[in-house]
């Protein structure tokens, strides 16, 4: 984008990530004149800095401490997940990109019997709303997954979880999308933005911009940049850490959660090991993240208790980035009803799971489309 005095757009995509910019695509390819502007580069915060899980299940943390009422809250989020899911076993072939996408399930291994038990009750609420998920002993733990520890007693497969690789996805949309019209912009911050009788006016680094629509896809800044209209919505800004390993020889071929401690671990496609699982990082003094020692130690303990035989593999690097979060996990998808033409793209934790289809939704409603899913129980009001 040129400085100038005024840039002109139908529709307005703040943010760059995986949502932002499959938003982006579906707009430009339906025909609509859109702009997307990211403050960074693309895909360098949440949606390219994750460990590239897919995940279905409800999460165990919130669940063990929220328990069932807390899940009924959260449930109907599960079937929007599922079908998350079933887009992105499409979306190497509409992008004709190789995604490193694998869908060959997820477990959540238990070391206790109360462990157990949390894990069957959460089964219970995943099986009401569809979700196909399989409880193992001891014996269907070794079936499945011989290389989980032995002191793991049992635990609950989900078969419709995977990944894929969070470098590739977000820049694959953006380029689909400026080759169906849209415009991408990088390194525009949004300083200001107010509504005004055809529309928004959007004050940037690099000026001004109109549009008659805009979609917040601003992840961990959406809220504030919902907040430059006056909108309150309780998103949060957390920084957590992932580590790589050297590659190995294939050993980990589900997604892997512990209930005793944070854990996502899994294998990629060259034969590197990806261990997260929502570990905090620190915060420099001007707020940007940075690596917590105690928490890699911490984090590789707890993959080391799950599978024994990750003791002789080397780590290569680990990184801390900020992921967008609410306090009850609920995203925020939708035209907001006091500001017409304002449409929130918000996953929080997940959001790379969800953000293909989150996209699909946001953008059949800014054309006024029947949306690909009922996300109606998600709207911002």
């Amino acid at each position: 984008m040129r400085d100038m005095a005024t840039t002109r757009a139908d529709v307005l995509v703040i943010g760059g990530g995986i949502a932002g910019c499959a938003c982006a695509f579906h707009l430009a390819k339906a025909g609509a004149d859109v702009l997307l502007v990211e403050r960074h580069d693309l895909n360098t915060e949440a949606s390219g800095c994750n460990s590239g899980s897919l995940h279905g299940q409800i999460p165990y943390e919130p669940f063990a401490l929220g328990g069932e009422a807390w899940a009924a809250r959260f449930a109907p989020t599960l079937r929007l997940m599922r079908a998350a899911i079933d887009v992105w076993s499409g979306l190497e072939r509409a992008l004709d990109q190789d995604l490193d996408v694998a869908v060959k399930g997820g477990i959540i291994v238990a070391r206790s019997d109360e462990q157990m038990r949390i894990v069957e009750a959460k089964a219970r609420v995943e099986r009401g709303q569809g979700l196909e998920v399989e409880l193992l002993d001891r014996a269907g733990l070794e079936r499945l997954a011989p290389y989980v520890s032995e002191v793991m007693i049992g635990g609950a497969f989900c078969p419709t979880e995977g990944k894929a690789n969070p470098l590739l996805a977000a820049p694959a949309f953006a380029r689909r999308a400026v080759e169906a019209g849209a415009r991408v912009e990088r390194r525009v911050a949004v300083l200001g933005l107010a509504r005004e009788a055809d529309g928004y006016r959007a004050i940037t680094t690099r000026g001004e911009i109109r549009a008659r629509r805009v979609v917040d896809a601003a992840g961990a800044d959406a809220g504030t940049i919902a907040g430059l209209l006056g909108l309150d919505f309780p998103i949060e800004a957390h920084a957590i850490q992932t580590t790589v390993t050297e590659p190995v020889a294939p050993l980990i071929h589900h997604l892997i959660y512990s209930a005793d401690e944070k854990l996502s671990l899994k294998q990629t496609a060259i034969g590197t090991l990806l261990i997260g699982g929502g570990w905090p990082a620190e915060r420099d003094e001007r707020g940007r993240p940075r690596v917590s020692q105690r928490s890699l130690v911490s984090n590789m303990r707890v993959a080391l208790d799950a599978v024994p035989a990750l003791g002789s593999v080397q780590i290569v690097r680990t990184w801390a980035a900020i992921v967008n979060g609410t306090d009850d996990w609920r995203p925020i998808l939708g035209e907001v009803p006091a500001m017409p033409g304002f449409h929130m793209a918000f996953f929080p934790w997940m959001g790379f799971t969800a953000g293909p289809l989150v996209a699909e939704i946001v953008a059949a409603g800014v054309l006024g489309r029947e949306p690909p899913f009922d996300a109606r129980a998600f709207a911002p009001e």
